[in-house]
């Protein structure tokens, strides 16, 4: 017992503001190679499909398959965070994260970019769910938002500065360079987390992992979203493939559904939809999953084809987005963590993103550039705003046993509704500037050697390098993409509305002051004492507390307690002469 209670001591689980920074130095590294790491790249995204010979197909599961991969494997680390040593978890998920990043900068074609992308994805996964967890045990709710917004600085930095890095790096030493620059920021993150993040040890439990819920999951996404992107090009959507790939999937996730409900440590445990507060986020979680996601993925693909922007000039028109982003996450944590209130200020981004959202659909290639930051900058505040206190929420109202698995399940739905949301409006995308590329050129005759060679070019279905197109063709070409990516933001907005209904229902708990380290040292200890007095009544045959009372009943009496009830027969007192008897 005692060795039990000096581990997780709260004394023991008190940490001094310096004390603090120093453990989260590791974190922060992780997490700023883990944003420089897609943020450089994202950029010249459009290039490497290009240069690859890829399409809007290849396009969209290079994204999806580092989301797919993230998704399934994030509520899986974050069971394992419950379970095992959370500090070897997430090295190990650095670990894959940048032998995957490392990989893609060799890739040759799309098929094998897509392959380390899932490795990528896996790492991904790890380091979503863990630092987040990792922060929860060692700041309580209250004083959160104060540290992640200086943590929300640093990542402002990354997020700001890596597409601009991303961009120029592209443009001197073309895009595979990208995927070396983390290599040793890395290695600084696996020293640093070593000698500086020191956690409570965790009670020994039976490790079980389900394996049988994991491929469940896995196969039934996978199969849905192969059958959304391939639907209508690879067969129809009545043809027996499609109808046997939907069928497969839905089996797959009827039975994963299932499986939760009795295997001893489900992924996705089902008594956490009990949780009021933890339905409504992952409800929310869902929404904002599409706007998030669908907003990186899309608009560095605005930018380049449908205002024919290099990718140095298109990280640098995203500024105004993350400025949004980061600004508001930055802001309001800090005001959460003076003032202890969340509510009003998640209502607010949930609207933000809406008008975002909205602003988004009215998109064109020639739209003035004031207009497209506003949208990006009401988008992105709402975000900022909305994202991380999703978490936050949800962790004040979880018992800490249980912080691993409801942490990691917010962000595994909102990954999964990303990665969905990505790959319908993607495909969606595909087929909206397919139709208006045609309706553009439909009479047009090439009038140069340059204009036919373009025409012909795009004939294979490969993106284009729109700055490099005539001008006759390169108009028509972005006002295809600037058209067909503000039509798929259409998909975003009511899901935005939903989100703000979520929030707005969430139950408004006042943020603990406790870490979670601190709250499992208690329970430790109340279970120390639990077993105690267990242990006590089997002993003396009878209740403690009855005995207790009967003490209490003797002393104020000054008579004995008698044998008869059952209880101990003692008394305190020189006026029981019977009972020393």
């Amino acid at each position: 017992m005692s060795a039990v209670s000096d581990t997780h001591s709260p004394a023991q689980a008190e940490r001094t503001p310096r004390e603090v920074f120093v453990a989260l130095s590791g974190l922060i590294v992780t997490m700023f190679v883990a944003v420089l790491s897609g943020t450089v790249v994202s950029t010249s995204m459009p290039r490497i499909i290009a240069d690859l010979g890829g399409d809007q197909s290849a396009y969209t599961w290079v994204i999806t398959a580092s989301l797919l991969a993230t998704a399934v494997s994030t509520p899986i680390w974050g069971k394992l965070a419950d379970l095992v040593n959370r500090k070897v978890l997430l090295q190990l998920s650095i670990g894959l994260f940048v032998v995957g990043t490392a990989i893609a900068g060799f890739a040759q074609d799309t098929t094998t970019l897509i392959a380390v992308r899932v490795v990528q994805g896996l790492g991904a996964g790890g380091l979503m769910s863990l630092v987040m967890i990792i922060v929860a045990l060692i700041i309580s709710p209250r004083e959160r938002g104060k540290y992640m917004g200086f943590v929300g600085g640093i990542m402002a930095v990354a997020t700001i500065g890596g597409p601009l890095l991303g961009g120029v790096i592209t443009d001197a030493w073309g895009w595979r360079a990208n995927f070396f620059l983390p290599l040793p920021l890395a290695i600084v993150a696996l020293v640093l987390l070593q000698f500086t993040l020191h956690l409570p040890k965790m009670p020994k439990r039976p490790v079980k992992i389900d394996f049988l819920g994991a491929a469940l999951m896995a196969v039934g996404v996978s199969l849905a979203l192969v059958w959304v992107t391939l639907g209508d090009k690879e067969f129809a959507w009545d043809s027996k493939t499609s109808l046997v790939m939907i069928g497969v999937a839905a089996a797959a996730l009827i039975a994963f559904v299932i499986v939760e409900f009795f295997v001893a440590e489900p992924i996705v445990p089902m008594k956490l939809f009990k949780n009021r507060t933890f339905t409504l986020a992952v409800i929310a979680s869902i929404a904002i999953g599409v706007a998030m996601f669908a907003t990186s993925v899309f608009l560095a693909q605005y930018f380049q084809l449908a205002r024919g922007a290099t990718p140095t000039e298109s990280g640098l028109m995203t500024i105004p987005m993350i400025v949004g982003q980061m600004g508001a996450s930055i802001i309001v944590g800090a005001l959460i963590s003076r003032f202890g209130k969340w509510k009003g200020f998640m209502v607010a981004g949930a609207l933000l993103v809406i008008a975002g959202t909205f602003l988004m659909t009215t998109l064109r290639y020639d739209t003035d550039y004031l207009v497209v930051s506003v949208a990006m900058v009401v988008l992105g505040a709402g975000l900022g705003m909305v994202m991380q206190n999703l978490t936050l929420v949800v962790q004040n109202d979880t018992p800490v046993s249980q912080l691993g698995a409801a942490s990691s399940n917010v962000n595994f739905f909102r990954s999964i509704a990303g990665t969905v949301g990505v790959t319908v409006m993607g495909s969606l995308l595909a087929t909206q500037v397919s139709t208006h590329i045609a309706d553009g050129f439909e009479g047009f005759v090439p009038s140069s050697p340059e204009e036919l060679e373009a025409l012909k070019g795009l004939q294979s279905g490969a993106l284009p390098n729109v700055h490099e197109l005539p001008d006759t063709i390169r108009v028509i070409i972005e006002g295809a993409y600037g058209q067909g990516i503000s039509e798929v933001f259409w998909i975003a907005v009511p899901l935005a509305v939903l989100s703000l209904i979520a929030i707005a229902f969430l139950p408004n708990k006042k943020l603990s002051t406790k870490s979670a380290a601190q709250e499992l040292a208690e329970e430790l200890a109340e279970d120390a004492e639990n077993a105690v007095v267990e242990l006590a009544e089997a002993e003396i045959g009878a209740p403690v507390a009855t005995v207790a009372e009967q003490f209490d009943e003797a002393d104020d009496s000054r008579e004995p307690v008698g044998v008869a009830t059952g209880s101990v027969a003692a008394v305190e007192g020189r006026d029981a002469p019977e009972a020393r008897r």
